[in-house]
């Protein structure tokens, strides 16, 4: 059974009644905040209350950001849209990101450093899960360190 989890407000759900499946269209569709698409992933996962949540495509380029990711990088959502994650947020290591890529497989606690807008530094723990469909994009999520 799929588990879904929306970036936008982090809710999850499991496809147990096939509604997710129903909506008239193939794009999957948050049922708690409306958010325009969920991600599928193998396994629940239960991101932080600060955990920024980052969607994105084959090619490492941002197609949506959910709540906690201005707080976290100051960055809007449609800021990063486009763009590279990596260049965006200054991530210091591009290696987990192209592992998660290449191989389809998820990496958790990943410890990277980020650049906020105004180019402050951050440590952030980093989970990164590959999309199980045809796309090849990611989910990123961004969780601070203290």
């Amino acid at each position: 059974m799929p588990v879904y989890i929306c970036p936008n407000c982090k809710e999850r759900t499991i496809d147990l009644d096939g509604y997710e499946g129903l909506s008239g269209s193939r794009e999957l569709q948050c049922r708690s905040c409306n958010f325009g698409f969920l991600f599928e992933l193998l396994e629940d996962y239960y991101p932080a209350p600060t955990t920024g949540l980052i969607v994105l495509d084959r090619d490492a380029r941002v197609l949506a950001s959910g709540r906690g990711v201005f707080e976290l990088t100051g960055f809007r959502e449609g800021d990063l849209i486009g763009r590279d994650v990596t260049e965006a947020l200054g991530l210091s290591d591009r290696d987990a990101l192209e592992v998660v890529r290449e191989w389809g497989v998820r990496k958790l606690k990943q410890e990277l450093t980020l650049r906020t807008r105004s180019g402050i530094e951050k440590q952030v723990t980093v989970d990164l899960f590959p999309a199980y469909d045809d796309d090849g994009g990611v989910l990123v999520a961004l969780t601070p360190r203290s």
